[in-house]
C-alpha cells in the first residue's frame, strides 16, 4: 500500500506563529461568564479595603506592625497556621476544580487573564478591531497612530496605577493611602510599591500577556498530572469536523467530502493564547471557551449543529459513558472540606488573648530572712481584639501561695504588655523542690476571654 505524504505534513508545527497576538473582540455564553465574573471580582477586590467594621478597616494586613485584622479578629504572627491552612485549602480546592474542569480557574478567574482581557477591552475600543490594529501596527508611523498609542497606554498606565494602589489599600488604611496621595505625603517605600505594582501589571498585562501563561506561570506545567481521562477541557471533534474546508452556507458538505469546520480560523483568532485548538489538547490552553462561543456562532450561521468545540473528556471524545464521581476527584474534595472545617473549628475555639509566662533569668528564687521564697515572672499579654481591654492576673493550683500582680492592666488594641508579678509562699510549708502553678488572664470586659497557663514554682 502506497501512501501519498506530502512534506509539509511532515513539519511539525508551533503551536503558535511567531510575533504578538490580536485577539478578535468576541461574545458569547462563555464570554459572558467570564465577564460577569470578572466585573464581580474587580469590584470585590477593589471594594473590600473600603469596608468598615466597629470603626476600623475591616480587612488590613499591617505588615509593619506585624498585624493581620479581618472583621474585628487582629492575627498575629502566632496565628500563621491559619494562612499556611487558607493556602493548603486554597491548593485542594484547585486540584479538584482541575481535576474536574480543567484550567477553567485560568480562562474565568485568574487575575493574569482577568487583567490581560481588560487591556485587550481598551485596547479594542481605542485602535479598532483585530484587523483594524494589525493594520494600524504595520502602518507608518502618523499623527493618527501616535494619537491611538498615546491614548492607549495612558489608559493602560491609569488601570495599572489604580489597581497598584487598591492593592496597597490592603496594606495601609485606604483612607490614608489617598489622602497622602492628593496631599503627595507618600513616604519612599510607598512609593517604591505604588510604582513596582504599576509597572508590573502594565508589563504583564499589557505586554507580556499569554507569556506569563505558555512561559512565566508554573501552573501549566504541572497541571496534566491533576488530568485524567474525565476531566472536562476544550476539545475539538476531529471525527465530526475534518475533513474541514471552505464552502458556502447553502452547500452540501456531504457532497464536497467535507467536515462541519470551515477553517474559518476563528477559533485561533479568538484565542488569548494564539492557539489552534483543532491541533489537540495543548497545554497552552487555557480553557477559557473564547473558541467554542467562536465555532458556536458559525455553526450557528452555517446550519450546523453547535458544539464542534465543546468542553468534552477524553472518554466522551471516544464515545464512552463519563464518570462523574472517581476517586481523585473525590478525594480532592474530601481533602478540601477536611481543612476547611478544621480551620472553622480552630477560629470557633480561638481565644484572642495571647500570654507568655518568662522567668527571671538571673535566679529561679530568692529566699529572705523570715524564710519566705519568691519566684519573679514576667508576663507578656497580648489583646487580640481591636479594642482595648483591661485585665486581670489571678492564680491557681498552689495552696498556701501568694500573688503579688498589678490589676487593671490595659492592653489596647493588638498591643502587647509586659507585667511583672512575683508568687511568694512560705518555705516550710512547701513539701517539694518544684511545684506546677497556673495563671490565669481573663478580660474584664469580657468574661469568656480568659487564658490559662502553666508555670513552675521553685524552692530549696
Amino acid at each position: 500500500m502506497k501512501f501519498d505524504i506530502k512534506e509539509e505534513d511532515l513539519i511539525i508545527k508551533p503551536y503558535k506563529h511567531a510575533g504578538p497576538i490580536y485577539i478578535r473582540e468576541q461574545k458569547g455564553y462563555f464570554q459572558r461568564i467570564r465577564r460577569y465574573l470578572s466585573w464581580f471580582l474587580m469590584l470585590v477586590f477593589i471594594g473590600l479595603p473600603w469596608i468598615t467594621y466597629q470603626g476600623q478597616q475591616a480587612i488590613l494586613f499591617d505588615v509593619a506592625h506585624q498585624q493581620f485584622k479581618i472583621f474585628g479578629a487582629t492575627f498575629l504572627p502566632q496565628d500563621f497556621m491559619l494562612l499556611a491552612g487558607v493556602f493548603m485549602a486554597g491548593a485542594f480546592a484547585l486540584f479538584f476544580v482541575t481535576n474536574w474542569l480543567g484550567r477553567v480557574w485560568c480562562g474565568f478567574v485568574c487575575p493574569q487573564t482577568v487583567w490581560m482581557l481588560m487591556f485587550t477591552w481598551v485596547e479594542h475600543k481605542v485602535e479598532g478591531t483585530r484587523n483594524q490594529r494589525i493594520k494600524l501596527d504595520q502602518g507608518q508611523w502618523n499623527l493618527t497612530k501616535i494619537q491611538k498609542k498615546l491614548t492607549k497606554h495612558s489608559i493602560w498606565l491609569f488601570m495599572s496605577l489604580f489597581t497598584a494602589t487598591s492593592f496597597m489599600t490592603y496594606f495601609i488604611p485606604a483612607s490614608t493611602l489617598y489622602t497622602e496621595m492628593f496631599n503627595l505625603q507618600w513616604s519612599g517605600l510607598v512609593c517604591f510599591w505604588v510604582f513596582l505594582f504599576t509597572l508590573c501589571t502594565y508589563g504583564n498585562a499589557g505586554f507580556l500577556r499569554e507569556k506569563m501563561c505558555t512561559v512565566a506561570c508554573p501552573y501549566s506545567r504541572f497541571q496534566s498530572v491533576m488530568f485524567d481521562k474525565d476531566t472536562l477541557v476544550v476539545s475539538y471533534d476531529f471525527a465530526r469536523g475534518e475533513r474541514r474546508g471552505r464552502r458556502k452556507r447553502k452547500d452540501n458538505p456531504a457532497s464536497l467530502g467535507l467536515g462541519d469546520c470551515v477553517d474559518c480560523n476563528l477559533c485561533v483568532e479568538v484565542c488569548p493564547a494564539g492557539i489552534d485548538i483543532r491541533n489537540g489538547l495543548q497545554y497552552e490552553c487555557i480553557n477559557c471557551g473564547l473558541c467554542i462561543d467562536a465555532c458556536d456562532q458559525t455553526m450557528e450561521k452555517f446550519g450546523y449543529k453547535k458544539g464542534l468545540i465543546s468542553f468534552k473528556s477524553e472518554q466522551q471524545m471516544a464515545g464512552k459513558q463519563a464518570k462523574p464521581m472517581r476517586l481523585k476527584l473525590f478525594g480532592y474534595a474530601i481533602l478540601t472540606v477536611a481543612v476547611i472545617a478544621s480551620m472553622i473549628v480552630w477560629l470557633l475555639l480561638r481565644t484572642p488573648l495571647e500570654v507568655s509566662v518568662i522567668r527571671d533569668r538571673s535566679a529561679l528564687y530568692r529566699l529572705d530572712y523570715q524564710g519566705i521564697v519568691e519566684n519573679p515572672y514576667t508576663l507578656s499579654v497580648i489583646n487580640k481584639t481591636q479594642q482595648t481591654l483591661s485585665y486581670n492576673i489571678a492564680l491557681d493550683g498552689f495552696d498556701g501561695a501568694s500573688l503579688v500582680a498589678p490589676s487593671n492592666i490595659k492592653v489596647a488594641a493588638g498591643q502587647m504588655v509586659l507585667v511583672p508579678v512575683t508568687i511568694s509562699a512560705d518555705q516550710n510549708d512547701l513539701k517539694h523542690r518544684v511545684h506546677k502553678v497556673t495563671f490565669i488572664v481573663s478580660a474584664l470586659e469580657d468574661s469568656t476571654i480568659y487564658l490559662e497557663k502553666q508555670s513552675y514554682f521553685y524552692s530549696e
